[in-house]
């Protein structure tokens, strides 16, 4: 990997060079399908770690040490095994790092991982933030894994979390306000318009291994709009609407959503907070997509209001254009998107 790059995100070449000089490790080879247009798909290890209660190491500590303290049991990956909905598990991840000290990390729950209400951040050793990974870090990669409201089936190889990394600072800009949407999308077939959907209670086994394979019936209700384009947020609920404003990302640039403002109420939108190049954009068979939205209420009833702002994006450059860009180079399921569900689910 060039050392005289300017600042920002590393684009896939740039990640294909450092599994090459291995910068990226793995005792199993990184597929080719791992690589994204400014990310790379990180893999669950074989045993996943029930623990009493998410945590962090500190500074002083490793992530092995914290769970020599708090594992409850442990569970066999490697022919897959159920994650049961509230409760929180630890899983090594098949890749490691070897990070120069001028290339830090961060990583993210992949969109359809947000979409499941999966609640996923990654940990290393000595580490006193999620999902942040300190520029020269040497060592092991974790998944905190909480599924909230459905239990899911996961394996040895399964991809819940995605892995960016950065050369030099970045001044994190206030971003770009957004909100919800809630006039609605047209309904073809029961003439009516839906703003989004909410998850059912007590719904069946998802297995993240299977594509456009569920019912939604079985998982979601359907809200319609209303005449007065409200939406009241029950407590613990969990949500999939979408964004008012179409985004486009750059091809030489990526986006973040930016997860919590208190400052527009006592709720949480997005998990999956990461756009790649090209999401959205014309050059990768896109017009504009929606941001599908991951909300969930805190502690009370909440009501949102159509165009009400639920949060901000932030755009940050790479540090040259990508060779594959989201879309139709990497086979992309949210291009172009309006309100949608995870791929989980027939479309």
């Amino acid at each position: 990997m060039s050392s005289d790059l300017q600042s920002g995100i590393l684009p896939s070449q740039e990640l294909r060079k450092a599994i090459g000089s291995k910068i990226v490790k793995s005792s199993i080879d990184i597929r080719p399908d791992q690589l994204q247009p400014a990310s790379i798909d990180l893999r669950l290890g074989a045993i996943a770690y029930r623990v009493r209660a998410s945590f962090l190491p500190g500074e002083s500590s490793t992530v092995e040490e914290k769970l020599r303290a708090i594992t409850m049991h442990t569970i066999d990956l490697s022919e897959g095994s159920v994650l049961e909905k509230g409760c929180v598990y630890i899983v090594p991840l098949i890749e490691n790092l070897d990070l120069p000290d001028s290339i830090s990390g961060m990583a993210n729950p992949k969109s359809s991982t947000g979409r499941l209400d999966i609640f996923t951040r990654v940990i290393t050793d000595n580490s006193t933030e999620f999902d942040r990974i300190k520029a020269g870090y040497k060592g092991p990669l974790y998944a905190e894994i909480s599924p909230l409201t459905f239990s899911v089936l996961v394996r040895s190889g399964s991809k819940l979390s995605q892995l960016r990394l950065r050369k030099g600072e970045f001044d994190a800009a206030t971003g770009i306000a957004f909100t919800v949407d809630l006039s609605g999308f047209r309904d073809e077939e029961n003439k009516s318009r839906v703003i989004g959907y909410k998850a059912k209670q007590h719904s069946g086994l998802i297995d993240i291994q299977k594509i456009n394979y569920y019912k939604v019936e079985d998982f979601w209700d359907v809200i319609i709009a209303g005449p007065s384009k409200t939406l009241v947020l029950d407590p613990d609920e969990f949500y999939i609407l979408a964004s008012k404003e179409e985004v486009c990302v750059p091809p030489d640039q990526a986006a973040e959503m930016r997860a919590y403002d208190t400052f527009v109420g006592e709720f949480r939108v997005h998990y999956a907070g990461f756009f790649d190049p090209g999401f959205g954009h014309n050059t990768a068979g896109g017009l504009g997509s929606r941001a599908v939205l991951e909300v969930r209420s805190h502690d009370v009833p909440f009501v949102l209001e159509d165009g009400q702002m639920v949060g901000r994006l932030v755009y940050e450059p790479l540090v040259s254009v990508p060779e594959i860009i989201y879309g139709s180079d990497v086979g992309s399921n949210y291009q172009g998107q309006e309100l949608k569900l995870s791929k989980h689910f027939k479309q």
